[in-house]
């Protein structure tokens, strides 16, 4: 595959906007949906909708294995040991809240116990933890990133203590686009005994991931980040640990067995799978999964390098542009670019490229911990996927210094 042919995949890039074809540069957000996606999720709604593991008859057993078979695919996509680890949710968020309250649930956690939380992590991996913390009287900590965005690694063994029961961060910042030592990190949390969860959002779009190789204790993603449906998320755990935790929440499907006395939980992972579950949505993570692997290709790698550093390359250049994650080592960065520029303000540059038809992200990006640890109220963001073209970097670049001179 080349870049040509995997924009064909993809309908919405052929709409315009304000009359300019639309260079859709806000993938850190959602990236848009193929074709593949699209019918996939037609077919599950028109011709096999039916409520999961219940029923016998076909339509029944149809949509089940469609359920099952996305479930195999997760498992085998990010190496996972079985599907029975491959646990279904909403999306990352849910998947972190799920872990969270499990753990608490399970009695993880003792009065005075840690968490550990990287400063550059989404909303999504610091509010569940604080609202566990407040109910059981824990303590946070953070580990700190340097100014260029890589995480400070050499500091984690000093903040590790026999209090320190869960250690969160993400394999790539949504904010600074930088690639962690998710290895090494989890291999210094586990000689202390220190669970790690990883939020996955941003890097199952961009690396070959494999759980079992990370070391990681947990694993959450969503599928609408990685050309699937919204609404679909997974979590992964290792499954000793998922068969140590309680539900998440009670209902259909996730027991065993129910009386007035005493009700019994289902094996893993449907235990944690409680309800109506997305019977059309979870399916799409087939197809999506299948463009992941094609993407793989020296050619898309190539244009995407390229793109990565021409930016990088231009931003360096302006003295007025401020590069958020900016690491030494190139490869340790995806193409995802936050800015802020001296006099600009970020959500006006943000509708200034809208009208140039370039989406892009303007804000706190759901880490606003983050933008107080750099002293600003907001960014701009652009995030590149493969169907973008280094042709969409240049114009956006080149529509960036007309808005930039425009407000100035």
């Amino acid at each position: 595959m080349d870049v040509s042919s995997v924009r064909s995949l993809f309908p919405q890039l052929q709409e315009s906007v304000y009359g300019k074809p639309l260079v859709y540069l806000d993938n850190a957000a959602t990236s848009l949906r193929p074709l593949s996606v699209v019918r996939e999720w037609d077919e599950m709604s028109l011709k096999h909708n039916s409520n999961l593991h219940r029923a016998v008859h076909k339509t029944a057993v149809d949509a089940t294995e469609r359920y099952e078979a996305a479930r195999a695919a997760v498992a085998s996509f990010i190496g996972s040991a079985s599907p029975k680890e491959i646990v279904f949710t909403s999306g990352t968020t849910q998947s972190i809240n799920l872990v969270a309250a499990c753990l608490e649930n399970a009695g993880f956690f003792s009065e005075g116990d840690e968490i550990l939380i990287a400063e550059s992590e989404h909303h999504s991996d610091i509010v569940p933890w604080q609202l566990v913390s407040g109910r059981k009287s824990l303590k946070i900590k953070i580990l700190p990133v340097k100014q260029k965005g890589e995480i400070e690694i050499d500091k984690l063994p000093a903040l590790l203590t026999s209090k320190t029961k869960i250690c969160c961060v993400a394999q790539v910042s949504n904010v600074l686009g930088v690639i962690n030592p998710i290895k090494e990190i989890c291999e210094i949390c586990h000689a202390n005994g220190t669970l790690v969860l990883v939020d996955g959002a941003q890097g199952i779009a961009h690396l070959t991931t494999d759980v079992r190789e990370l070391g990681c204790d947990f694993y959450a993603f969503s599928g609408h980040k990685m050309f699937a449906a919204p609404g679909v998320g997974v979590l992964y755990g290792r499954q000793p640990l998922l068969e140590s935790l309680p539900p998440y929440m009670g209902g259909g499907e996730m027991i065993e067995s129910v009386s007035w006395e005493k009700t019994t939980f289902a094996p893993v992972p449907g235990r944690f799978e409680a309800g109506t579950q997305n019977i059309s949505g979870v399916p799409t993570l087939v197809p999506a999964i299948e463009l992941c692997k094609r993407l793989k290709t020296s050619e898309i790698e190539k244009e995407q390098a390229a793109i990565k550093n021409y930016i990088l390359d231009a931003f360096a250049e302006d003295a007025d542009i401020t590069l958020y994650g900016n690491p030494a080592e190139r490869e340790k960065k995806i193409p995802l670019f936050s800015i802020s520029v001296k006099g600009a303000h970020h959500e006006d540059l943000a509708l200034i490229l809208d009208k140039m038809g370039i989406a892009t992200r303007s804000g706190q990006m759901c880490a606003e911990p983050l933008m107080d640890r750099f002293g600003v109220t907001g960014m701009l963001r652009a995030s590149f996927v493969p169907y973008n073209t280094l042709d969409e970097a240049k114009y956006f670049v080149e529509c960036l210094k007309k808005a930039i001179k425009m407000l100035k």
